[in-house]
């Protein structure tokens, strides 16, 4: 892959530490539904040279405790993959603790993340993901269940500024975290009414920094290159990033990642396309092994397509063409067709996946009357399905 040199006066090579485990950098694979399974952590792990935290997707607790098939699936982890974590999403406290005590006592994982950050509306419409905060007393009772049932096992959590301007519980958040012992924060700098909309703000992840010195705290939000990290641990002075939709299509981006904060005589990946073509068979062909069909795999690949292709002078109809595939050699077969020895596209490294607002986040009814009434959420709250 073509490149351009980085600066080593560029890196920031500071370690991160998750309990007993140590992430340099200090770079972590946002937890995605749909994406960020075994197959596409592979891919990332590869491109960073096996450095920094790859998370899982979206594990629901309850589909957890009741083992259920499409959930023991997605907490199936490499062989090579370490330290393993993994995203829980729970609304009870009791379903939470049994989750993480049958992680830890059946050695599922290393390290165990929480997510209170979610602004889907099947989620927050149960009280959970980013609406759960503003239930300062169920989130303490949550942190306190997961954190005692995990043993030796770090728990971190990942949550937004608030459910809106109006609604604000981060620091909150952050400081009754610390009390239940939770190991480090992940603050992605939207609120759930942003949805993916507008621009993250970073000065809330400096905030929150100020607010817990106690414990790391990683940023979140509008990282779209190796250059962006670099610049929200200056102006934030967080201790790690956590990246999501900036590696949509682009596993190669942690290679970026790792070689900014090293600050070493690396270079940045701006792969051709023929050089993009090759990966996505790859991807491709790690999702069929995984799933265990070769066409069911290539079906889940198509929503990386478009990602993948971005700024690329491929024609709507053959786009749709590779959209539509459902084997490994149609969809090589397109991809060869295609102008294969253009450049990286400028541009490219800009936004990518979802980006727009919403300005209504879907709770449960009187939610917002009373942030310490926690009366009415139960286990029954619980989705359950995995996956996001």
């Amino acid at each position: 892959m073509s490149t351009p040199t980085i600066t080593p006066a560029s890196a920031v090579n500071t370690a991160l530490r998750i309990g007993p485990h140590t992430v340099l950098p200090p770079v972590v694979l946002a937890p995605m539904a749909g994406i960020t399974n075994a197959p596409f952590r592979t891919l990332c792990r590869e491109f960073s040279g096996g450095k920094g935290l790859f998370v899982s997707e979206m594990i629901t607790t309850r589909a957890l405790v009741e083992r259920n098939e499409k959930t023991m699936q997605l907490i199936r982890f490499d062989a090579t993959e370490t330290p393993r974590s993994i995203q829980l999403y729970g609304v009870d406290p009791a379903t939470v603790g049994k989750a993480v005590r049958m992680i830890a006592d059946e050695g599922l994982a290393d390290h165990i993340d929480l997510n209170f950050g979610c602004p889907v509306p099947k989620v927050t419409r149960k009280g959970g993901g980013s609406a759960l905060p503003y239930k300062r007393p169920l989130l303490r009772a949550i942190l306190r269940e997961a954190v005692a049932g995990a043993g030796g096992l770090p728990v971190t959590m990942k949550m937004r500024k608030g459910i809106d301007d109006d609604h604000i519980t981060f620091l909150d958040a952050g400081r009754i975290a610390v009390e239940e012992g939770v190991t480090a924060i992940a603050l992605h700098g939207r609120t759930a009414a942003q949805h993916y909309g507008g621009t993250a703000d970073w000065d809330a992840i400096a905030r929150l920094k100020e607010h817990v010195p106690e414990i790391p705290v990683l940023g979140n939000g509008d990282i779209w290159s190796a250059d962006d990290a670099l610049r929200m641990v200056r102006e934030t002075g967080c201790d790690g990033v956590v990246v999501g939709r900036g590696c949509l299509g682009r596993p190669w981006l942690f290679a970026d990642l790792v070689a900014a904060f090293e600050g070493r005589d690396g270079q940045y990946a701006r792969p051709s396309l023929r050089e993009v073509a090759a990966v996505m068979v790859r991807h491709a062909t790690l999702l069929g092994e995984w799933i265990g069909d070769e066409a069911r795999g290539v079906i889940d690949f198509r929503k990386h397509v478009a990602w993948y292709l971005k700024g690329f002078a491929v024609g709507s109809e053959m786009r749709r063409r590779l959209a539509v595939t459902s084997s490994l050699s149609e969809l090589a077969e397109g991809l060869e067709e295609l102008e294969l020895d253009q450049p990286w596209p400028v541009g490219a490294d800009g936004p990518r996946g979802r980006t727009s607002g919403n300005g209504r986040v879907v709770l449960p009814d009187g939610w917002l009357k009373d942030p310490y009434d926690c009366a009415g959420v139960s286990e029954d709250a619980e989705l359950d399905t995995s996956g996001g």
